[in-house]
């Protein structure tokens, strides 16, 4: 049995960009695609649907959101397995309930305006914190598809909370045949810490070095199948992240905690120039 892929739509145009992001990465791992609206948000819906349908926006009901959505999907990959489903909660609640037999969700990163863009980005940076499954917050330009975008390359960040984004970037890298960068950032400690080995004063190469060696580590159960790039860049990883998605098709990050997400996952949420995927840990 293979898990579906979960796309939250409102309307919007971000999340009309989720739903073709989605469709095209359910077509490439061979799964269904489940379209979920939370019917509390019929107050938000979009614009950008209300266009495509002839209709007023105030007018459309979350069963003509939901089947517009899911026939967008369609006319993408016409033999694709489309579900859809609108239930009476919040949109958070939504999908964190239908990504709990879901192999990946995937959510836009923001409304279309005002209140709507507020709370449309607060679901998706709280759906990606609380999810046990990946969740694929699409940003970027309208080519940043899953398949077909102008960006041959993952990215994925390499730090504490790495081993399960690890085998996500491993498996994607493997399955749209592009190379995967292995970002691990570094810094030089402004003072004595008891977690870094090296002490404050000693010159920058020993730090790169250590954290050279560090990746190392972490990619020696990378497959034969994939060509793996490393990378170390001196910097904070809430700056270097970031940087490294304006050549990528697809940027994936950790998670330790459940219900939190750290300042790097923050920043890299909010200023990414491709779709971010966050991993958790256990997943």
């Amino acid at each position: 049995m293979y898990l579906p892929l979960v796309v939250g739509v409102d309307g919007s145009e971000p999340s009309l960009r989720a739903v073709d992001w989605a469709a095209d990465e359910a077509a490439l791992h061979g799964v269904p695609l489940l379209v979920v609206f939370g019917t509390l948000w019929e107050r938000y819906e979009g614009a950008a649907l209300a266009r495509e349908l002839g209709k007023p926006s105030a007018g459309l009901k979350a069963d003509v959101i939901v089947r517009a959505a899911a026939r967008r999907a369609r006319r993408l990959h016409p033999d694709l397995v489309v579900t859809t489903e609108a239930v009476p909660d919040e949109a958070e609640q939504a999908l964190e309930r239908a990504g709990r037999n879901a192999s990946m969700i995937i959510a836009g990163s923001r409304g279309r305006s005002g209140i709507a863009d507020r709370l449309l980005g607060s679901v998706s940076r709280t759906v990606a914190a609380g999810s046990d499954c990946p969740v694929v917050v699409v940003r970027g330009s309208d080519d940043n598809r899953a398949l077909g975008g102008r960006h041959g390359r993952i990215v994925v960040g390499v730090g504490e909370a790495s081993a399960a984004a690890l085998r996500f970037a491993f498996s994607e890298a493997r399955l749209r045949h592009v190379p995967l960068a292995a970002v691990r950032a570094w810094r030089r400690p402004a003072h004595d810490t008891a977690d870094h080995p090296l002490p404050t004063g000693e010159p920058a190469r020993l730090y790169e070095a250590y954290a050279a060696k560090e990746l190392d580590a972490a990619l020696e159960a990378a497959p034969s199948d994939v060509t793996v790039r490393r990378h170390t860049v001196e910097g904070p990883a809430r700056a270097v992240l970031p940087a490294a998605s304006a050549e990528a098709g697809l940027l994936v990050i950790g998670r330790r905690t459940h219900g939190r997400l750290g300042r790097t996952a923050h920043a890299v949420l909010h200023r990414s120039a491709c779709p971010v995927v966050v991993v958790p840990e256990w997943a």
